[in-house]
């Protein structure tokens, strides 16, 4: 398992476990950096796996999307391409590529379905980092096709838990709001800004329901059409923190600050695909995993 040390790689090592894997082997860059081909090859031939679960992905926020754009895509699409292409190399029997619903058009119909993956092109903020993952699901189709490689491709929405990155600098709106919000509360803050208008929607994931999801898809997918993994409901930011201020204990206005980008209008999922292959559905409900994760996040400061 690529990406083994982040927030989904320890929950993904919790539910293959449950499942019964024994032999699971997870790294981060520290171990082997995937954007070199080198650590590619050593990594194949130091583990010798057997099925690749390919996690590792540079990520942010809007942010840090702006902020990084060429390294964003630079690096997630080396990563992936390498380590497939090694992988296929090796005869590793089969590879399972966790995308991002960054790589949907900007004003795909709602809730997204994966026929409409190509349908135009990614919100801005977000592209570079979204269609580096996206080339994943072209090389894992072309190589079935033209290799019969078994590689499997799963597309993710936001997701968020226990164990999530709480760096202002580099965190998703989650566990940013979180942060603002236990230490607004603490200072007894009459306000807090907020990015944007707090108008677009997005749709987030518990992490441990994520995890339990890419077990069954390496488990039962059978082609490399893509399938998309969410929560199957949407909420506006600005109702989203409204709910994370309440569970904060943060009573202060929430003052929006719309010279900053709202990102995509619109993020939701169709997931009747994975209902069908999988015979899966989220089962955190989204104020009840906000909870574990404001909990986790005091209890770790």
């Amino acid at each position: 398992m690529t990406g083994g040390t982040g927030l989904l790689g320890s929950h993904l090592l919790a539910a293959l476990s449950s499942h019964g894997y024994r032999n699971v082997t997870a790294f981060g860059a520290e171990q082997y950096d995937l954007t070199h081909e080198r650590d590619v090859e050593r990594m194949i031939a130091d583990l010798k796996p057997e099925a690749i679960v390919h996690l590792a992905a540079v990520v942010g926020g809007i942010g840090a999307n702006r902020l990084h754009p060429g390294s964003f895509f630079f690096k997630n699409l080396m990563m992936g391409s390498l380590l497939m292409e090694h992988a296929r190399r090796a005869g590793v029997g089969r590879f399972v590529s966790v995308g991002t619903i960054c790589s949907y058009p900007k004003f795909t119909p709602v809730p997204f379905r994966e026929e409409d993956l190509w349908n135009g092109y990614p919100e801005e903020t977000n592209a570079p980092y979204g269609l580096a993952k996206k080339m994943l699901l072209v090389q894992s189709q072309a190589y079935r096709q033209e290799y019969g490689y078994d590689g499997v491709n799963v597309l993710l929405v936001n997701l968020y838990g226990p164990g999530d990155n709480f760096d202002p600098e580099s965190s998703h709106v989650i566990p940013a709001l979180i942060r603002k919000c236990v230490e607004a509360a603490e200072k007894g803050a009459p306000s807090l800004s907020v990015w944007g208008t707090g108008k677009a929607t997005r749709e987030f994931l518990y992490v441990e329901d994520a995890a339990e999801a890419i077990v069954l898809a390496a488990e039962r997918l059978k082609d490399s059409e893509p399938v998309n993994l969410g929560a199957g409901m949407e909420i506006s930011i600005r109702e989203l923190s409204e709910k994370i201020a309440a569970l904060c204990g943060f009573e202060g206005d929430l003052v929006w600050d719309p010279t900053k980008p709202d990102g995509q209008p619109r993020r939701s999922l169709d997931v009747s695909r994975a209902k069908k292959l999988l015979g899966w559905s989220a089962k955190t409900p989204l104020e009840e995993g906000l909870k574990r994760t404001i909990d986790w996040y005091r209890g770790k400061r």
